[in-house]
């Protein structure tokens, strides 16, 4: 009984997981700039990589696996908003504009 329960919630983070995988590559390929292409990236994609990883340590037998998987997770929380701010920043030092729709820049000088 306790099986079959497990393999749907495995199933249901999987399905949940995917979903939000999916909703970040749609946000790369349709979100105007490189800013908010790297929020979809950074946001979703980690949530959707994190619970996929949780379903890979529900449905494992292995201690060894388990562990792996959270450290994933943890490793994921982590380093994915770390590294989109230091892009986002890098793309901004460089020039790259914002979307002509973008109502406040914080790092400019005031004039949009």
């Amino acid at each position: 009984m306790i099986a079959i329960v497990l393999d749907y919630v495995v199933g249901l983070l999987l399905i949940v997981g995917s979903a939000f995988a999916l909703i970040a590559a749609i946000g790369i390929l349709r979100l105007p700039d490189v800013y908010t292409r790297m929020h979809a990236a950074s946001k979703a994609g980690t949530l959707g990589s994190g619970l996929m990883l949780i379903a890979l340590a529900f449905h494992a037998a292995d201690q060894a696996i388990v562990t792996r998987a959270l450290a994933g997770v943890v490793f994921f929380l982590l380093t994915a908003p770390i590294s989109a701010h230091v892009l986002a920043r890098a793309a901004y030092a460089v020039g790259y504009k914002l979307w002509s729709g973008s109502v406040l820049d914080e790092m400019g000088d005031g004039s949009q």
